[in-house]
């Protein structure tokens, strides 16, 4: 595998410039990404078996790894939910891969999505991570219009070593993360 243009700007860039904005003395001390979750909830797809596989195979191929089925933990009459019922799919990303995925989203699928003007600064978690939804999976290249079932969204979390959001939106920023100007 090749090594990951964000990878190698975060080794030789961010690191040096996130010590100095927040006087670490130790390289080490600063933030770094640990995983990126990709996950999308099935809905009616539940009573479908047939749509999971679909579904599993668009996660695959815009992650670039296989994805797993969420299954439900107990039987809800009132969403007509049997136990163990597929409900989602989620993959979780670490290493090259999570760099990668990172640098196709920011540099393609984001700027792909019409009228789009950044991403929202509020969706921070309190401890620097930082989680978005998409409403369709058309802005990633990997997908075919043609190919495509039904036009459904996902979330995605960006999970930091960041203590703060104020470290977590700074590192994401030095990543190139399109935020919305307040």
């Amino acid at each position: 595998m090749m090594k990951q243009r964000l990878k190698q700007m975060y080794n030789e860039k961010i690191v040096p410039s996130l010590m100095e904005q927040f006087n670490y003395k130790n390289p080490l001390q600063a933030p770094r990404l640990e995983k990126i979750v990709i996950n999308r909830g099935l809905g009616d797809a539940s009573q479908n078996a047939n749509l999971v596989e679909p579904c599993l195979q668009e996660l695959s191929s815009i992650s670039g790894q296989k994805g797993v089925v969420t299954r439900s933990k107990k039987s809800i009459a009132g969403f007509k939910l049997r136990e163990k019922t597929p409900v989602g799919v989620s993959v979780t990303l670490r290493g090259d891969r999570m760099y990668g995925f990172l640098d196709r989203l920011i540099n393609l699928a984001l700027p792909r999505i019409r009228d789009f003007q950044g991403i929202s600064v509020k969706s921070f978690d309190g401890q620097g991570n930082y989680s978005f939804g998409l409403n369709e999976q058309l802005m990633f290249p990997e997908i075919e219009y043609d190919k495509i079932q039904q036009i459904r969204g996902m979330d995605i979390s960006i999970v930091t070593t960041s203590k703060t959001d104020v470290e977590g939106f700074a590192l994401l920023t030095a990543f190139g993360m399109p935020f919305k100007q307040a």
